[in-house]
């Protein structure tokens, strides 16, 4: 009994990632940085990504070879920018799909991707010109965060980052959570039964004894 309740227990930790990998997906989400009305630091919660470790700024305005691939707007790590400072973050478990790219010509660019602080996978490296290109990530599988890798950061630019997030089912999850509460209370109830009947048994005998 107390093999099959720690077996339960074990199990409720592994819901929520189980859920998360189950999940379906939502339309792909593209971050175009044109809804952001004046130059500066991307917001950190910014279109469904958390930006709040890295250095990127936004900005608009002609400047080649800094060319948007859609709108007026695109991001640059400038020059500050690093691996360290390019950390962009997944607020769900998601696919990221690529993004859109700029730059000087000699200038190339890697991502690598993470999940749960593991490498899982990296891009290959994309050489930059005038004319913005795709740097496709090559994974299907979730990631939660994504660093990118350039001989030269500061000068290149970014746009239409592509990514599509799992949603869990509200129903499929309560049903999954709501399933193994119930199967971790019948257990742990047989569990007293069977522990006041062995009490009652040890005071018969106890009394019998003394009788």
């Amino acid at each position: 009994m107390r093999k099959l309740l720690a077996r339960l227990t074990r199990l409720s930790a592994l819901v929520p990632l189980t859920l998360a990998l189950a999940a379906p997906f939502a339309s792909a989400t593209v971050v175009t940085f044109d809804d952001l009305g004046d130059d500066g630091l991307v917001p950190a919660n910014y279109g469904g990504l958390d930006w709040s470790a890295s250095s990127w700024f936004q900005f608009s305005g002609e400047q080649s070879p800094y060319t948007a691939h859609s709108g007026d707007r695109r991001a640059t790590l400038g020059f500050d920018g690093s691996s360290a400072t390019s950390a962009i973050g997944f607020l769900a478990p998601s696919v990221f799909n690529g993004a859109w790219f700029a730059g000087f010509q000699g200038v190339n660019v890697a991502i690598d991707l993470y999940f749960g602080g593991a490498l899982v996978a990296s891009t290959a490296t994309l050489g930059l010109g005038e004319t913005p290109a795709f740097l496709d990530s090559g994974y299907g599988g979730f990631v939660d965060r994504i660093v990118f890798r350039s001989n030269d950061p500061a000068f290149f630019v970014m746009d239409d980052l592509t990514f599509t997030a799992a949603v869990p089912e509200p129903a499929s999850g309560a049903l999954a959570l709501g399933g193994l509460a119930v199967a971790v209370m019948v257990v742990r109830r047989r569990k007293a039964a069977l522990n006041g009947a062995d009490e009652a048994a040890n005071d018969a005998n106890a009394t019998a004894r003394n009788a």
